[in-house]
This record gives structure tokens, C-alpha cells and sequence, in this order.
């Protein structure tokens, strides 16, 4: 009976050294565990990542499927199964808009470290702990962020999450047109995006209108009477100029749309210090899709109404797209040159296009492309050549053999 007491007692103290021994090793050496249910969802993405496209396309977990299973969907001026067959007759690039898939390779060689794989029963709740609609850590990452393009302050302002700049716009609006006297007058000077008039127009109400060309605005007399609310695309869409507020008055409003003001579209003369800034993520990491954007705002009372806005329209932003866009700015700003690798790399590729295109168009006697002096920078603590944001749909015009003659 003893030594059936002594040899349990052997066993229950091996196992619990084993155990002890296990974990410590775990968290000090940086061993791995095994995984168990995040297993089939890792193989599964890598599976569909791994299918190859020619580099020409892409397949997805939500893409198209054959008999079940998932194929490549084919980039602009390609076909195929596998995106190999090149079409030359339909390759057109659409200058009115495009996707920032230049961005792509980045995220291949980041893949372990940008990648998401969440429990089914992730964030089921309506709001966070502390009652709110916004991840604490995505706002303290989106803070460092700024901090290491030297593109913006946000130091003594707060941070509002939208459905990417989109919906924030709008809500910059409401916000700054809401308890007055009379209706607001919204303004943009032209050429300016135009999603600025068909969205305000969309959403037009008894305080609000849109009214055109801010320019109109310079010396006019309703300058002084109306309040003014201004949207300010700097760098502009679609001309890529550092703009400022043009409108005069009292009681002129500025939304500032910073989307483009990051080191691989701009130089950044200095850090941008406005009272309401919009950003994306869609100009930062290239996720157009996921539709995320956010906004500084440094009155409180301003913030407040935006908040409400996004409330009432959403009940807040996704908390899926708040862990994927925390883990791609976590992995900026964690990674290669103190978080600056993604602004090298972007601007290295942004610029290339430029010269490309501008040694293309150069060769035509019927058009022209603008001419952009390069400027000081203060991320790169030099003057910089451009690389304008429109440009993302060129990298096909590319690789054709282009007949200069048509130009």
C-alpha cells in the first residue's frame, strides 16, 4: 500500500514538474504551442493565399469557386485559370479611379505579421468594456502612426472612427452645420473630389447645402453673413496640390481631407495641425476594402456630434475591421526602420510610376501630364520628387507596347 502511495505521489509530482516546466519554457523561450481550432482556419488561408495567379490576380476565401473551390480572380488585361493570357485589345486603365494594389507585395512579405484569424465568438458584445464603440489600442496605434510620418498632431485632440472617410465627411458636416441660424453654405474648390457635392447633395437637409466652387466665396458679402463649411483636399484629388482654406469670413469652417497626406503620395512640409482632419486607411495600408477611416478633431463639441452621427448610422465601426486595421497599423509601425519601411517602399514604387508615365505622355504631341517641383520633406528630411496618389491603375499602361501615334 505504500508503495502504491509513493509511487502516485512520484507521478503527480513528475506531471506537475512537467506541466510547470512546459509553460515556463513556453513563455521564456518563446516555444510554440500546439493550436487546435485556429489551425484549420490558418491552413485554410494559406491554402487559398498560396494558389497561384501568375501574379496577374488573386483567389480568396469569399471569391469565386469552381465545383467548390476557389480560383483566381483576374486583374485588369488579364484571363485565364491561372491569369497567364494577357489581353492587349481590352487593357485600359481607368484614370477616374483605381485601387492601391501597388501595395500588395508589401503585405506578401509582411504576411505572418498583418494576418488576422479571430475566434468565432470575437467582440459578439455591441460596444468595448468601457461602454465605447472604438478599440482603445487601434487609437493608440493610429497615434504612433502619425508620430513616425510626421504628417499630423493629434497630441490634445480626439479620435473618431468611420466607414472610411466617406461616412466621416458627412459627419464633419452635420457637425459643423448643426444649431445655426441659418443654413450652412458647403463649399469645395474646384477641381476637387467629386464625391464632395453627389454625397452632400445625397444627404442635403434644412441645415446644409451644397453651393459649388469655394472660390466663389473669396470677397462675397454671404461670406460675412453665412456660416461656410469647406472641404480641403490637401494633397488635392485629383492634381495633387497642397491646398489651404479660400474662403473669407467670420464664420468659415474648414474639413481638412488629409487621405493623400502621407510620405508616399506627398512631401510633408510639416506635421498637418488642423482642428478636423480626415484620414484612411485605404491611402495608408492600400485596404480600400475594408473601409475604415478616422478623424482628429480638437474641438470636443465637434467630436461629440460626429460621434453621434456615426452612432446612429452604425452603432459603430466593425470591430472585424478594427482588429484587421490594428493589426496592419501595428504592423507599420512595429516594423523595419522604426515603422518607416512602408513609406520607403511606397514611395519608391509611386514615384517609379510617376517617371514611367510622365516619360510616356512626353512622347505625345496631343497631351501632357502636369509638371510637379519636388519639395521639402520632412519625413525624409530632404526635397523629394513627385509621386502622386492617382496613379494606382497605371501599372498596366506599363506593359503594353503603347502606339504614340494615337497620342
Amino acid at each position: 500500500m505504500g508503495n502504491k502511495r509513493s509511487l502516485c505521489l512520484l507521478v503527480s509530482v513528475a506531471l506537475n514538474l512537467y506541466l510547470l516546466v512546459s509553460n515556463t519554457a513556453y513563455t521564456y523561450f518563446g516555444m510554440k504551442k500546439k493550436l487546435s481550432w485556429s489551425e484549420e482556419a490558418a491552413a485554410e488561408a494559406e491554402a487559398v493565399a498560396s494558389i497561384s495567379c501568375s501574379d496577374h490576380g488573386r483567389a480568396y476565401l469569399d471569391g469565386s469557386t469552381v465545383d467548390g473551390k476557389p480560383v483566381c480572380e483576374c486583374h485588369t488585361c488579364y484571363a485565364g485559370p491561372d491569369c497567364s493570357r494577357f489581353l492587349p485589345d481590352s487593357c485600359v486603365a481607368d484614370a477616374d479611379s483605381g485601387d492601391p494594389l501597388f501595395l500588395e507585395p508589401f503585405w506578401m512579405k509582411n504576411a505572418g505579421r498583418s494576418a488576422v484569424v479571430v475566434s468565432g465568438w470575437h467582440r459578439m458584445s455591441y460596444t468595448f468594456p468601457d461602454h465605447s464603440f472604438i478599440s482603445q489600442q487601434l487609437e493608440n496605434n493610429i497615434r504612433r502612426v502619425h508620430k513616425i510620418a510626421r504628417n499630423a498632431i493629434t497630441q490634445g485632440k480626439y479620435i473618431l472612427f468611420g466607414g472610411g472617410s466617406t461616412q466621416l465627411l458627412n459627419a464633419a458636416v452635420y457637425a459643423l452645420s448643426n444649431n445655426l441660424s441659418a443654413p450652412a453654405s458647403v463649399v469645395a474648390l474646384l477641381p476637387s473630389y467629386p464625391l464632395y457635392k453627389s454625397q452632400t447633395n445625397f444627404f442635403e437637409n434644412k441645415n446644409y447645402k451644397f453651393k459649388g466652387d469655394a472660390s466663389s466665396f473669396k470677397n462675397s458679402s454671404n461670406a460675412n453673413t453665412s456660416t461656410i463649411i469647406e472641404f480641403v483636399t490637401s494633397p488635392n484629388n485629383p492634381d495633387g496640390k497642397l491646398r489651404d482654406v479660400v474662403s473669407q469670413g467670420a464664420s468659415v469652417r474648414a474639413i481638412y481631407d488629409h487621405a493623400y497626406y502621407w510620405p508616399h503620395f506627398t512631401a510633408i512640409p510639416a506635421p498637418a495641425d488642423e482642428d478636423l482632419m480626415i484620414f484612411t486607411i485605404s491611402k495608408l495600408t492600400g485596404h480600400a476594402g475594408s473601409r475604415f477611416g478616422w478623424a482628429v478633431v480638437k474641438d470636443k463639441d465637434v467630436y461629440e456630434k460626429m460621434k453621434d452621427y456615426i452612432s446612429y448610422a452604425e452603432m459603430g465601426i466593425s470591430r472585424e475591421v478594427q482588429v484587421r486595421a490594428l493589426k496592419l497599423i501595428r504592423a507599420i509601425v512595429e516594423g523595419e526602420d522604426d515603422g518607416r519601411e512602408i513609406f520607403y517602399y511606397a514611395y519608391n514604387k509611386m514615384r517609379d510610376r510617376w517617371e514611367k508615365l510622365s516619360n510616356i505622355m512626353s512622347s505625345s504631341k496631343r497631351f501632357s501630364i502636369q509638371e510637379i517641383p519636388p519639395l521639402f520633406c520632412n519625413f525624409l528630411d530632404k526635397l523629394r520628387g513627385p509621386s502622386p496618389g492617382d496613379q494606382f491603375n497605371f501599372k498596366h499602361v506599363f506593359c503594353v507596347s503603347c502606339n504614340l501615334s494615337v497620342f
